[in-house]
């Protein structure tokens, strides 16, 4: 190209940014918005076309740290090389407590688990040498946060919302409670039973045993004795109570205590059993029956070293226990009433109903319940009743 009709095209490119420079600007005078610089609190200030003054609140940046990341693929028991990994920005918010941010703290080392591409070098993944790698003990104790201890509890499809709870979750535990009249020095059920004893000319006489309650009854302050028509009804409390636990396991660990990285394998199902049947054509098209998929009957969570203690009472006294997932936006702490009749009664406006001289026919002894398996009994003498029509 002529240099001529070079240097008259970088000419038309500069006068038309010139032109399109104070066309924006004529703009920006007869109505528009200019950005004004930042104010000194942290916001940017600017006026609209009547005069009002419009404050638009700078957003908070976002902050990073450096932590080593893996580069490639490495396999336990592999010595991490330098250029295995690197430092890379991570957002603070979501880096993990144990990352190592330095790479002079890896390079060297050796791989405890399989480290994938991409994936945050923590501590509790690498050890000096090998002869560390067989006895560092478990992964749970590796990644257990600073603290806090580890316990295992019961659970089944009900109180773990469904088996919906997932390693890395937080729940808040649930805790009901029966209630029951005792006598306070024998801590035996009310009412005591009792033998009387009567001194006579003859000599003492001792009654048969008495069991109930002693009270002035009729007009004529005539003492009696009141016996209970049935055995003593306990009263129902539930309230949550450890907030915030982080949920570690399900179901039983590996023998070697390793279960970083690793794929879960489902247990192995028994074999379908086929009916038998006389002939070869039917038993050709027998069919199998269904296998029963494995749940989880345990979950290890971790906690306090005071809430394991409430965890063991609990779980020694037999109390069940209901965990709540909790939301992963939603770290705080939630402060809750105990409920029981009473509360029930008076939250939701129940009246009980008056006693009158007529009911229907047949009487309501019980209420239809929504079974999904095994009922749940706060009581180990309740035997679950068969649902109406099942």
């Amino acid at each position: 190209m002529p240099r001529g009709r070079l240097l008259i095209i970088i000419a038309f490119i500069v006068v038309l940014a010139g032109v399109l420079i104070a066309v924006l600007l004529g703009g920006a005078g007869g109505g528009g918005t200019i950005t004004p610089p930042p104010t000194s609190d942290g916001t940017t200030g600017g006026t609209t076309g009547g005069g009002e003054t419009i404050t638009i609140p700078t957003p908070t940046p976002m902050e990073f740290v450096e932590i080593v990341i893996a580069v490639q693929p490495m396999p336990r028991g592999f010595r991490i090389l330098p250029n295995a990994v690197e430092l890379r920005r991570w957002p603070l918010e979501s880096t993990p407590f144990n990352a190592i941010r330095s790479l002079e703290d890896v390079i060297g080392k050796i791989a405890r688990t399989d480290i994938y591409v991409e994936q945050p070098i923590l501590t509790s993944m690498v050890v000096e040498d090998l002869s560390q790698l067989a006895n560092v003990g478990s992964d749970l104790a590796a990644v257990l946060p600073s603290g806090q201890v580890a316990i295992a509890v019961p659970i089944d499809r009900i109180t773990s919302v469904a088996y919906g709870i997932q390693p890395g979750d937080r729940v808040n535990i649930i805790l009901s409670m029966l209630f029951v009249d005792v006598d306070e020095v024998f801590q035996s059920l009310q009412p005591n039973c009792f033998t009387l004893f009567v001194i006579s000319p003859d000599g003492v006489q001792i009654s048969d045993s008495i069991c109930g309650r002693p009270d002035v009854v009729g007009g004529f302050n005539t003492l009696a004795i009141i016996n209970a028509s049935e055995t003593q009804r306990p009263r129902l409390t539930t309230q949550q109570t450890i907030q915030n636990a982080l949920v570690m396991y399900l179901g039983n660990f590996p023998r070697d205590g390793r279960f970083l990285g690793l794929t879960p394998t489902p247990e192995e199902a028994a074999p379908a059993e086929v009916t038998e049947v006389a002939d070869e054509t039917s038993r050709r098209e027998a069919t199998p029956v269904p296998t029963v998929e494995t749940r989880p009957d345990i979950i290890t969570l971790a906690v306090s070293p005071q809430d394991a203690v409430i965890l063991t009472w609990a779980v020694e006294a037999r109390l069940p226990l209901t965990f709540a997932l909790r939301s992963a936006q939603d770290p705080g702490r939630v402060d809750t009433n105990p409920v029981n009749l009473d509360y029930i009664l008076d939250t939701f406006n129940i009246t009980v109903p008056t006693a009158r001289n007529y009911s229907i026919e047949p009487a309501i002894r019980s209420i239809r319940q929504l079974f999904v398996g095994n009922q749940i009994s706060l009581s180990s003498n309740v035997v679950p009743t068969p649902a109406p029509g099942g």
